[in-house]
């Protein structure tokens, strides 16, 4: 592992993730998630992983689609974009790669309600996604492509990069500094993150935001929908109550 100098970006502020997040992914909250679900299933025969940052975790983490060296990128990625700090806990320990695992794994990772067909010419934001592979070959290529990326720079894949070297990496992504063989950095950066955010603040039927733990901290009440009955006994007055998920209505 390379060490990291005097240079090294800051580390992602926490409060700036999910002040970003609020106004996309928090929307993925009410009840119905930006992407489809499907329940958790062996894949092809394969038996279920557990995760190797267990420890990190209240109940250790079952894999059914990422292979052991995704779902590795996945947590240190998932931890560097939404770390766990005194405000609360990160992305990692609220189960997010299992959102991430079910999200590849199902619907929205075979494109079923994407348009997958050419022209594959490289197109505007506007246009959508433009590429032959499903969500799910882009990310498993792109992994690859990165680890790739990291071994040769670093002598090691990112998982087991610094902190800081990881954060230099997705930046890199973001920014278009970085370029990958396989896929396009910036499309692969954004659907990661995007997927770090919908998991962190999804309903936790679908895998993340174990115990509701982000919507506590925001103060979400989650699909709860009417409050109107209680304005007047709460009238200028804090109302506290505990989110409601779809499991709790079950």
């Amino acid at each position: 592992m390379s060490q990291h100098d005097n240079n090294d970006p800051p580390a992602i502020g926490r409060r700036a993730v999910l002040k970003m997040a609020i106004g996309g992914a928090g929307a993925a909250a009410g009840g119905t998630p930006l992407l489809a679900s499907e329940p958790m299933a062996t894949m092809g025969g394969v038996m279920p992983r557990q995760s190797s940052s267990a420890q990190c975790v209240t109940t250790p983490a079952v894999y059914t689609f990422l292979n052991p060296q995704e779902a590795d990128f996945f947590e240190a990625a998932v931890a560097t974009l939404i770390p766990a700090d005194d405000i609360g806990p990160g992305a990692l320990e609220l189960g997010v790669v299992v959102f991430i695992d079910r999200q590849l794994g199902g619907e929205y990772g075979r494109g079923d309600r994407m348009y997958l067909q050419g022209p594959f010419a490289e197109g505007t934001p506007e246009q959508g996604y433009q590429l032959r592979m499903t969500p799910a070959e882009l990310i498993q290529a792109g992994i690859a492509d990165i680890d790739a990326h990291a071994q040769s720079r670093h002598q090691n894949r990112f998982a087991q990069l610094s902190p800081q070297n990881r954060i230099a990496l997705l930046t890199g992504l973001e920014s278009g500094s970085i370029q990958l063989p396989t896929v396009p950095a910036g499309l692969f950066f954004g659907i990661v993150l995007d997927l770090t955010q919908q998991g962190f603040f999804a309903d936790p039927i679908y895998g993340g935001n174990r115990g509701k733990a982000s919507w506590k901290m925001l103060g979400f009440p989650g699909i709860g929908a009417m409050y109107a009955d209680r304005i007047a006994a709460f009238r200028n007055q804090q109302y506290v109550s505990d989110p409601v998920s779809i499991e709790d209505l079950l």
